[in-house]
């Protein structure tokens, strides 16, 4: 499994109107690609130095090939819809491999 993790900093000054967007529009329009499982989004617990507001979002998928066919069939469209928040928010994505998995439960004695 795969996790596709975009961190954005997003301004302050139109940080409710991209949450809501992104609640409502970007991250259903992720996951209606059908290339991920779920997804989660978080806020970054930090004070910024160049201020706004950081989110971590996290897509699951089930392989590396399954997120190269996003690269290859959805990524552009999907980022070329946040043409309204252009140049108040920065972005980088990375990939990461789940290694494993651990719950609570799994450690109780």
């Amino acid at each position: 499994m795969y996790i596709y993790n975009i961190t954005i900093n997003i301004e302050e000054i139109i940080h409710d109107r991209w949450l809501q967007w992104m609640k409502t529009e970007h991250i259903p329009a992720m996951l209606a690609t059908g290339k991920f499982s779920k997804a989660l989004m978080a806020r970054v617990i930090i004070e910024e130095e160049m201020g706004g507001i950081t989110y971590s979002v996290q897509y699951t998928t089930d392989s590396k090939e399954t997120l190269k066919k996003y690269y290859a069939e959805n990524a552009a469209e999907l980022r070329s819809h946040s043409k309204p928040f252009e140049g108040k928010f920065v972005a980088f994505r990375t990939e990461l491999e789940i290694i494993g998995e651990a719950h609570n439960e799994l450690f109780k004695k």
